[in-house]
């Protein structure tokens, strides 16, 4: 009977085993490749740009490249996780939670600033409100961030840098000094009180904009490079405290049916520019410097399919204001990122 109970008890473990096993996805080299692109990538706007990085891709490593769309970030982050995509061009901050998860994701290139390299390889993010409302965020003329307690606010999504992790880190260092809120806390700001009075996700950069200019919003965070172009610049100085942008005749959805609206910036910060990222166990070590290669090189920052020269009409994924380019970049750059979550 003991000898039974035993060999039954080791059956059922087995099983159990084997189920937990078959779970999990096996990573292994194979002649797809395989790209997954955020929410804010993977509008009809840009397709020019995904198709042709893809058809770039394939013909360097002489694989199918296939893309998957997604529409929220978690989406994206859980697709290279989980060892179903090889390649994603992702937000540093999702970039660290994908790798915290799964060490085999690394970096591969990064878009440089106008002078071409890393020193200027930022973007901005921005706190706007609507124009005609601009006054109630101001105390004795100036804006405060005092005056968006109580208001209902807009994040991209709790996985955005730009659209969360920066802007949440300068509300709490803010409001920290004031005993009503000394333990506020990321979670309290995804929820809503005690600081707000409702809290939404745009699940896009170009999502939470559209919060604010359709009114769901009082404040809104989300990032300048995401919505250049549907916007243009009305008043002032680009990525600048009370610059006021406007949304340009003819945009593209989500912004196709506020032509016109205005915002303003009641706040901008500088953010370390998004990696492309790799599956080095899907993607493994040829193809990872092939493809290196190709985005890193003169061909791939010329190609205007990709880089839309300023001024163009044709939307891109990037623009090319002078000598913006991919460059490699190791995964020790993204320590200030990091830093922010400590």
């Amino acid at each position: 009977m003991k000898t039974k109970l035993m060999f039954t008890l080791l059956l059922i473990f087995t099983v159990l085993l084997t189920a937990c096993a078959g779970g999990n996805d096996v990573a292994e080299v194979d002649d797809v490749i395989k790209v997954v692109w955020y929410p804010n990538e993977s509008g009809q706007d840009i397709k020019s740009s995904r198709e042709e990085i893809g058809r770039l891709i394939s013909e360097a490593t002489g694989k199918k490249v296939e893309h998957q769309l997604t529409t929220d970030y978690a989406i994206a982050i859980e697709t290279l996780v989980n060892n179903n995509a090889d390649f994603a061009f992702l937000g540093s901050q999702s970039y660290i939670q994908a790798q915290n998860r799964n060490d085999a994701i690394r970096t591969i290139a990064v878009r440089s600033g106008e002078s071409g390299t890393l020193d200027d390889a930022k973007y901005y993010s921005w706190l706007a409100v609507n124009v005609d409302e601009q006054d109630k965020y101001k105390v004795n003329g100036e804006f405060s961030l005092d005056t968006i307690a109580n208001t209902k606010f807009s994040f991209v999504s709790n996985s955005s840098t730009s659209g969360f992790k920066v802007p949440s880190s300068s509300i709490i260092a803010h409001f920290a000094q004031q005993e009503k809120y000394a333990n506020l806390t990321e979670e309290d700001l995804m929820e809503g009180g005690p600081l707000f009075s409702q809290v939404l996700f745009g699940n896009s950069h170009q999502g939470s904009a559209v919060n604010l200019l359709t009114g769901n919003a009082d404040v809104a965070a989300f990032c300048d490079t995401c919505v250049e172009d549907y916007v243009e610049i009305a008043e002032g100085d680009e990525n600048t405290v009370g610059a006021v942008y406007r949304v340009k005749d003819g945009a593209a959805e989500p912004f196709n049916a506020i032509a016109g609206k205005e915002f303003t910036l009641m706040n901008a910060t500088p953010v370390l520019n998004e990696p492309f990222v790799v599956n080095m166990d899907l993607i493994g070590q040829e193809d990872f410097d092939t493809i290196q290669n190709l985005l890193t090189s003169d061909e791939f920052a010329n190609n205007e399919k990709i880089f839309s020269p300023e001024g163009s009409e044709q939307a891109a994924l990037f623009t090319k204001k002078d000598k913006e380019r991919l460059i490699a970049v190791e995964d020790e750059w993204y320590d200030p990122i990091r830093e922010l979550s400590k």
